[in-house]
């Protein structure tokens, strides 16, 4: 097995050289750097993360907890949370809570025992046992897409306004009976956004309707039993806003038993856009979340208070672009540019 020494020796340097080449422990002359580089490529050598974790008490590593990673969503903030490690040498760690505050507060621990350097966790709609652990424990944590307070790093996407406007377009095209599939309550995304669908009317001067609005919980059978509640009133919507991607393609199915045609019986607009949402018939119209930079800025932000312990927290938003398709029952404008992100820091 090639050693450090033998680095050392090919690369004509010392082996406390070669150290700081490889942990950046010290500044190294760009061209000994090179050497040492070129002899580690042609040596083969693998360097042994483990033996300088129990030096630096560092593992460079991120544990990674979010549910539902089969969900398009999630996968693509895993590819940005994957991306932004790997740039700055970091590996993952990653587990699935399932949503359930129990097995969340179990995972995040084997994570922690496991040495990860810091987290990155979409948190349940009860997380205060998991807020509770990694506070009491000092373990450097981002919550992503779902808020738990501002004492904590957090990253996610605005939800209320994009919302809202999907109520205002309904209702520019005349629907004035505007139902919401929602999501599982006790979730930071599912109160903003039942927020932004109640400004929505409020704006366009319509009373709220209770009987309009039904739960989901933010999965696809969860929302088949919403939307057969919302078409069973007595003066049915006209329109349907599903809040999640799972939720829509519940609604979706449920319209289908029901033998109900999108534009034609009702229309249709959905919170969280997926990559063959323009493949239905009609294609749909849908808020579509920055998912892949929702994932590399957490990154950013948990190496930023890794760098800084004692740092202010941060919430960091992150706007969503309206794609207008054609199940709302209009036809499709050009694309918009997002607008630029914004970063709320949280009065003391």
């Amino acid at each position: 097995m090639t050693t450090m020494t033998d680095v050392a020796r090919r690369a004509g340097v010392s082996v406390a050289t070669v150290s700081h080449v490889l942990n950046d422990t010290r500044p190294v002359r760009p061209g000994t750097r090179a050497a040492v580089l070129g002899a580690i490529e042609e040596l083969g050598y693998t360097h042994n993360t483990l033996a300088r974790s129990l030096v630096t008490s560092r593992t460079r590593s991120i544990g990674l907890a979010v549910s539902a990673i089969s969900n398009p969503y999630f996968t693509e903030i895993l590819q940005g949370v994957e991306a932004g490690a790997l740039e700055a040498g970091y590996s993952l760690l990653i587990t699935d809570p399932h949503d359930d505050p129990q097995h969340e507060r179990k995972v995040v621990q084997l994570l922690h025992e496991r040495r990860v350097d810091g987290m990155i966790v979409a948190p349940s709609a009860e997380p205060a046992g998991l807020v509770e652990y990694l506070t009491r424990r000092e373990v450097p944590t981002v919550f992503l897409d779902r808020l738990v307070g501002d004492d904590h790093d957090q990253v996610c996407a605005e939800n209320t306004g994009p919302v809202r406007q999907l109520v205002g377009h309904l209702t520019e095209s005349g629907h004035t009976r505007i139902g919401l599939v929602a999501g599982l309550p006790g979730l930071s995304t599912t109160t903003e956004r039942v927020q932004g669908y109640r400004e929505g009317l409020r704006a366009a001067g319509l009373p709220f309707a209770p009987e309009l609005l039904a739960g989901g919980n933010s999965e696809a059978a969860g929302a088949q039993d919403a939307t057969r509640h919302l078409l069973a009133a007595p003066e049915p919507p006209t329109a349907i806003i599903t809040a999640n991607n799972a939720m829509t393609i519940g609604t979706l199915r449920a319209l289908r038993d029901l033998g109900l045609e999108v534009p034609r019986d009702i229309a249709l607009a959905c919170f969280d856009d997926f990559s063959w949402a323009d493949l239905f018939t009609p294609r749909l119209t849908a808020i579509a979340q920055p998912s892949k930079d929702i994932g590399a800025a957490a990154v950013r932000l948990l190496l930023e208070r890794l760098a800084e312990p004692d740092r202010p927290p941060r919430t960091v938003r992150l706007p969503c672009t309206f794609v207008h398709r054609t199940s709302c029952g209009c036809a499709e404008p050009a694309a918009a540019a997002p607008p630029a992100a914004q970063e709320r820091n949280p009065t003391p």
